[in-house]
């Protein structure tokens, strides 16, 4: 009994691979055929900025237009379009951006500057 039901989960999954590979590959080569119809989605971008205290300021920074795939799937690096039109909104975290830029600047560090100019 318990082979059984194994065999069919393990059917249904081979399936499911199956049909999804065949989704994209379709998709993608619909893609392609209309010559990698390209598209723009205006897009409200936000930054999260974390505080002291493990407060977060959260900032708005702009209303863009992104530019999207018209496809079901993504291609060329681009988003499809429906989700961008489902999903109007970015969020950009910047607490990796900030330690990053903070090592780099040399700030809250105790090490000693040279400054070197000619």
């Amino acid at each position: 009994m318990m082979r059984a039901i194994g065999r069919w989960i393990f059917a249904l999954a081979v399936l499911f691979a199956a049909v999804s590979l065949a989704a994209f590959v379709l998709d993608w080569a619909m893609f392609k055929l209309r010559g990698s119809p390209q598209s723009t989605v205006a897009v409200s971008q936000y930054m999260e900025v974390p505080l002291k205290g493990g407060k977060t300021e959260y900032d708005y920074l702009a209303t863009s237009n992104v530019p999207c795939a018209v496809a079901l799937f993504p291609h060329e690096g681009k988003d499809p379009c429906w989700n961008l039109r489902r999903n109007p909104t970015q969020w950009v975290n910047a607490g990796g951006v900030f330690i990053l830029l903070t090592k780099l600047s040399g700030a809250h560090t105790n090490s000693a500057r040279v400054n070197v100019s000619k």
